[in-house]
């Protein structure tokens, strides 16, 4: 079956095999070669510890081969595939999940349950610091339990999943698990490997790191919009510099390349885990560094090339605690450090510089099922110190503290199971520059009813409240953001926004299709969105944090069909899409809503080769919000063959990728660059992954 795993692929309900283990439960697995490169069928949501209806209400899972199928260097490109998921596109080297629509603080991405604590929330053309191609799986979370890591989650949670710290005990005497890579619209070479090993019984060790370089990205025809282009041509016209018409000119006619769009990154990571019976403490260290170009906007008085040169310094542990047979099964802990800056260059210029200090501390307490009712509470604390420097600084120093606790509880009522989950949250903005001080609670719940047939069909209903504070980038934004080339203009009175949601869902088997299928509606209070006003400051547009009512409906879905399924010889069909609608009360469009998209294949697998060959639409998106540009559909065909050629063993899969086989221009109306930042041209792939 493909990878990706959504959550029709779970267990029945309250069945023993749905309770996701513990990481004591998991010492004796170390069966890496399965779970790096096969997929194994069972869905386990790490991150939260409960998946009876968080995994009903619409969690995915991308491993094996479809996330070596999917890989890029940025998480947000890597998830773009899935129902309900598309990405910000800012530039190559900067791409976000986009969340049924929500994107930047209304979007955790995690690493092993604990925040990435970078800057990517607060602007689009700030990188995640999370390297997928060390990744052994991606969890796409949404439901109850997703409020757990968060009010920055209302939209849902990215869990990268690597090894850094040791889940389990080893049997081998080492373990080995290496990705190599390269394309031709990048020209991108990667390179990553993994080390594990034990020391006695009682200790597991880890090493990776991660290598990749691409130079400026190939597009297909011109890369810049028509409206855009047609700016140009004007603005040559009227201009009375002969040598700059002549570069406005030049640049309106630009085809098949995307300047100032190379990256380079690399990462790497050491960890540690003690076992000891049913209990376990590990930790590791990290860093990360990446260097990425942002394609800039063209026009009279364009800036220099910007990039952006990024290090991150992370140290992170975990425990678990075994606590027997009585009320509490186990205490986990989990605490994530990062040292993070990251410099804004204009030329060879220093124009910005970001300066983040920060750590998140979890500690969950899970419960003992008894009977149907199981649960899990718990407390986390996050701090950042925030500091930008430069003549370019839009934001003044400021600390944030978050401190919350939070509960989740399941339990099966006759043939209903019955989820309920709340979150209890103070939070803290605070700027000595400007002399302010913002303090807010934050209180959300939600609950969950499903239930399933006897043939295995599953149906539900949620419905939610939640409260999201502003973070300090809406509260204290004022100044010009050359990377994003805007004037970002923030409100220290903004307030919380408030959430009611609903959702529908029904999963599981029709005959012999297998079935994914969500209808949801979130109706905000005092919605914060940023949009631009039309007006110019320091010769760049003036954006501003604004507040309103608004309502985010939409469906999302996904059906598998087995045409033919012979034994040895499986041919499926693979349905994808989703649509979203957003609006102010008003009844205006909110901005940078992805429009509908479909997605459309054929898959042939044997028990050595997997064969894909799929088309991807997305339609055009006219519902603007003021002063946003309309966005042109656009079709890729793709097709890729996966071969295990060692008989009889998983352990090493060669792929072959053929992307936008046709050369079809493509911009995410999700991307505020979109108009000078289109999607790769024809791309063909070459990846091999070892595991040994």
């Amino acid at each position: 079956m493909p990878a990706v795993a959504a959550a029709q692929d779970a267990p029945p309900a309250g069945t023993p095999e749905q309770v996701a283990p513990t990481l004591a439960d998991q010492q004796a697995d170390d069966d890496f070669h399965d779970r790096r490169n096969d997929y194994a069928g069972e869905i386990v949501v790490n991150a939260v510890g409960l998946t009876q209806l968080d995994v009903l209400a619409g969690t995915s899972v991308m491993e094996g081969i479809e996330l070596q199928r999917s890989l890029d260097g940025q998480v947000g490109e890597v998830l773009a595939k899935l129902p309900g998921v598309s990405a910000t596109s800012f530039s190559p080297g900067a791409s976000r999940p986009v969340l049924r629509g929500f994107s930047g603080e209304r979007v955790r991405v995690l690493v092993d349950g604990i925040g990435a604590i970078d800057v990517s929330n607060t602007s689009a053309d700030h990188a995640v610091s999370i390297d997928p191609l060390t990744a052994e799986r991606i969890e796409v979370l949404r439901g109850p339990a997703v409020m757990l890591y968060g009010s920055q989650a209302i939209g849902g949670a990215v869990n990268v999943i690597d090894k850094r710290i040791p889940l389990r005990r080893l049997k081998e005497p080492v373990h080995i698990d290496a990705l190599v890579g390269a394309d031709t619209a990048a020209n991108k070479r990667e390179a990553g490997a993994s080390v594990d090993f034990p020391l006695g019984d009682a200790f597991a060790f880890h090493i990776d790191g991660s290598y990749r370089k691409t130079d400026d990205l190939d597009v297909p025809g011109f890369t810049y919009a028509p409206a855009l282009r047609a700016e140009l041509l004007t603005a040559a016209d009227l201009s009375a510099d002969p040598a700059e018409a002549a570069e406005l000119r030049d640049a309106a006619g630009l085809r098949g390349v995307l300047p100032n769009s190379a990256t380079e990154t690399f990462s790497g990571n050491a960890g540690f885990a003690f076992f000891a019976g049913g209990s376990n403490l590990g930790a590791a260290i990290g860093v990360y560094d990446t260097n990425y170009g942002i394609p800039g906007r063209p026009g009279p008085g364009a800036e220099d090339d910007v990039s952006i040169d990024l290090h991150q310094f992370r140290a992170d542990m975990r425990g678990e605690l075994a606590l027997g047979s009585g009320f509490f099964k186990g205490l986990q802990t989990r605490f994530g450090y990062s040292n993070y800056t990251h410099t804004e260059f204009e030329g060879d210029e220093v124009g910005t510089t970001f300066d983040v200090k920060g750590f998140e501390a979890r500690a969950l307490l899970e419960q003992n099922r008894r009977g149907s009712w199981s649960g899990s509470v718990g407390t986390q604390y996050y701090f950042r110190d925030f500091a930008a420097e430069g003549e370019e600084a839009y934001i003044a120093p400021n600390l944030t503290s978050q401190l919350a606790f939070f509960a989740l509880q399941e339990v099966g009522i006759g043939p209903v199971q019955l989820e309920v989950a709340g979150r209890y949250e103070h939070g803290r903005v605070e700027s000595q520059a400007l002399g302010v001080t913002r303090g807010f609670n934050s209180l959300s719940g939600a609950v969950s009813l499903a239930h399933e047939t006897e043939s295995g069909l599953r149906f539900g209903v949620t419905g939610s409240h939640a409260e999201r504070a502003p973070s300090a980038e809406e509260l204290f934004s004022n100044g010009p953001h050359i990377a994003t080339q805007a004037f970002e203009v923030g409100d220290t009175g903004l307030s919380k926004e408030r959430a009611l949601g609903a959702e529908a869902f029904v999963r599981g088997k029709i005959g012999l299709a297998t079935i994914n299928l969500a209808v949801f509606k979130s109706w905000f209070t005092d919605y914060i969105y940023l949009e631009e006003t039309g007006l110019v400051e320091d010769g760049l547009p003036v954006f501003q944090y604004l507040q309103g009512d608004a309502n985010y409906a939409g469906v999302e879905g996904q059906i598998t069909l087995p045409l033919i399924d012979s034994g040895p010889f499986t041919l499926l069909a693979d349905i994808r899409g989703d649509y979203i609608r957003a609006e102010l009360d008003d009844g205006s469009p909110l901005p940078r809503i992805p429009p509908l998209s479909l997605l459309g294949a054929l898959e042939a697998q044997t028990e050595r080769v997997d064969v894909r060959a799929e088309v991807q639409w997305s339609d055009s998106q006219s519902r603007l919000a003021p002063f946003e540009t309309p966005t042109d559909s656009f079709t890729f065909v793709n097709a890729s063959i996966a071969w295990k050629p060692l008989r009889g063993e998983d352990n090493l899969t060669i792929m072959l990728q053929a992307e936008n086989i046709f050369d079809a221009t493509g911009r995410r109306h999700a991307s505020f660059t979109k108009d000078f930042v289109p999607l790769a041209g024809r791309n063909f792939k070459i990846s091999a992954r070892a595991s040994f």
